[in-house]
């Protein structure tokens, strides 16, 4: 199973729209990832009609509307795999310990935030993935996403895509 990870997308005020190469990827993807701060809701409809399964959540960032209709936490098995999202971890330092305890139970925990690409493994296995923002780089080089694959219980194939300047 392939799957598309992005978080941070801040529509419309970041970009006008989500990029044209990370649109292409959709449905190349058996599940979209989220990990919050859209902003607006056109791009939660957006993905939700071109998904096959879209698991996403809410950011700070977003309003009523979009908390009406994400949550928080989003759990879900993928390929043999627990997976969460949230959109918050806190800081950078000490991240790997404060999540595997704070979500024992999960494989794989996608987040958002930062804006800032992450991939690391916690003492107790939980991977870490963030796939920073495709709208928004901050102080990166670059806007990015993630792919990933996952099969029999075994994640593959973690890629970091930079987007090339708009």
């Amino acid at each position: 199973m392939r799957l598309l990870l992005m978080s941070d997308t801040h529509l419309p005020k970041r970009a006008k729209m989500l990029p044209e190469q990370l649109l292409e990827e959709i449905p190349r993807a058996g599940v979209v990832v989220h990990a919050g701060d859209w902003v607006d809701t056109d791009t939660l409809d957006l993905l939700e009609s071109r998904s096959r399964r879209l698991l996403a959540v809410y950011g700070n960032n977003d309003g009523p509307a979009l908390r009406a209709r994400l949550p928080e936490v989003a759990r879900a098995e993928l390929g043999g795999l627990r997976f969460g999202v949230v959109h918050e971890t806190g800081p950078a330092r000490g991240r790997e310990k404060r999540c595997a305890e704070r979500f024992p139970d999960l494989d794989v925990l996608v987040f958002g935030h930062s804006h800032i690409p992450w991939d690391t493994t916690a003492p107790t296995g939980l991977r870490l993935l963030n796939p920073g923002s495709p709208t928004d780089r901050r102080r990166q080089p670059h806007c990015t996403y993630m792919t990933a694959a996952v099969d029999d219980g075994r994640l593959s194939e973690v890629a970091l895509h930079r987007l090339p300047p708009r």
